[in-house]
């Protein structure tokens, strides 16, 4: 991806889509003042909390970019409306494996996440902000070495702190995110109240995905009208997708949220060996059929009849030659061992489901283990202590439907392509929880 530059007097180009990546060098984080050469500070809210962020970014129709996709300006307004001081955190606790994005953006301009968590921090009227940063990762290191520089400047209100957080999916939860920086293991815990509620040390907290941060100091910065600018309607604005499998050139990119998703496989190089289906939101998301992939968008009026959404922007492509039975059930094994080890759908029926599903992809579980996944994904879904459980249902119903044909080959027998490498990343064992 080519990267260019705006200057301070004006804002990136009304059409490209390069907003958060316009400041993208080839490797590393600019400096502070390199920042602001791209992105000028935006003008600094007085009083705490400020209603004119919530008011501009409820304009700007911003939702998370983290997957659940709620309206930011909701959030903020819940949080600021609670009684006493309250806490920000940035959250870049990617626990997806097929997810590249957020540690992307924290490489390359933690400074942008950084000025959209302040700025945040002054319209809730937040009096202490956190960034959680998966330990081990460059990511880590340029975030701390960018809240260093902002001390140095003077320009940190409050002291941002840095957490790390373990190599765990459910790491990145909400609750489990608190629960860690309260001093726990990065476990979920059950609800409510939720953070916003009572969060960190029983104060109200505002938790978000970074990539929403950064684009709240791109609309403080630059208008509620620019930002919905690209986009559509519903969903405006632009999102980083991580785009991987089958493609020729896998990587991160910057699209409007609408962009046809044959248009975002082309922008990585176009398919390596056809589009048997497509991953849509990582291992807690959705498989469409290839066919379907041709005509879908990233929107939810185009996604949402599919039973598939955005969600954490991964884009994963299969090809013809793997199989998506077996590459599901590699996942799920690895999800069963994921598990926080709080509730039964987790510790034993996520088991089950992955044991059923290997034998179905080798061929061996015949017509009984799909009966078995049928049943087994209604009692665990909505039985959970976190939605784990669920995601992991209906990335396992998504490969029933979509896969059906494979299904009923595989129920008589081995499948033709069981000898090929596997596609789907499964990462080593997470370590501790703390």
């Amino acid at each position: 991806m080519t990267v260019g530059t705006t200057s301070r007097e004006s804002a990136p180009a009304a059409g490209s889509p390069r907003r958060l990546s316009a400041g993208w060098g080839a490797s590393g984080a600019p400096s502070l003042a390199e920042h602001r050469l791209t992105y000028p500070a935006a003008s600094t809210p007085r009083g705490r909390p400020d209603g004119r962020v919530i008011d501009t970014v409820e304009r700007a129709g911003l939702r998370g970019r983290g997957g659940g996709g709620f309206p930011t300006g909701t959030k903020m307004r819940a949080v600021a409306a609670r009684p006493g001081p309250s806490v920000v955190v940035a959250n870049g606790s990617e626990g997806e494996p097929t997810s590249g994005k957020d540690k992307t953006l924290l490489t390359r301009a933690p400074h942008l996440v950084l000025d959209g968590l302040l700025l945040a921090a002054a319209g809730v009227g937040a009096t202490r902000a956190v960034v959680a940063v998966e330990r081990g990762t460059d990511a880590l290191d340029a975030v701390r070495r960018a809240v260093a520089e902002r001390v140095a400047a003077g320009e940190a209100e409050p002291v941002v702190q840095v957490v790390e957080t373990p190599r765990h999916f459910v790491a990145g939860e909400e609750t489990a995110l608190v629960r860690l920086i309260n001093g726990g293991e990065a476990r979920p815990t059950l609800t409510p109240p939720r953070p916003f509620e009572r969060g960190v040390h029983g104060r109200p907290t505002m938790v978000g995905n970074v990539e929403t941060y950064a684009h709240l100091s791109m609309i403080m910065r630059w208008g509620s009208a620019w930002f919905r600018g690209m986009g559509t309607d519903d969903e405006p604005g632009t999102a980083l997708l991580t785009v991987s499998g089958g493609v020729h050139r896998p990587g991160v990119f910057e699209v409007p949220l609408g962009t046809p998703l044959a248009g975002v496989i082309d922008a990585a190089g176009g398919p390596s060996g056809g589009v048997a289906a497509v991953l849509l939101g990582g291992y807690y998301g959705t498989w469409i059929s290839g066919d379907a992939a041709r005509y879908a968008a990233l929107a939810g009026a185009s996604l949402q009849p599919l039973g598939a959404s955005v969600g954490c922007g991964v884009v994963l492509v299969l090809p013809h030659d793997a199989c998506g039975l077996a590459e599901t059930a590699r996942v799920l094994r690895w999800m069963a061992g994921e598990t926080a080890g709080q509730c039964g759908p987790c510790v034993h029926g996520l088991a089950a489901v992955a044991g059923a599903m290997t034998a179905l992809a080798d061929g061996r579980g015949g017509s009984a283990a799909v009966a078995q996944l049928h049943r087994w994904s209604r009692q665990i879904e909505g039985r959970g202590a976190c939605r784990f459980p669920d995601g992991a249902v209906r990335l396992l119903r998504s490969a029933l439907d979509v896969f059906g044909d494979d299904v009923g080959r595989h129920v008589l027998g081995p499948c033709h392509l069981a000898s090929r490498p596997a596609r789907l990343p499964i990462p080593a064992d997470g370590g501790p929880w703390r």
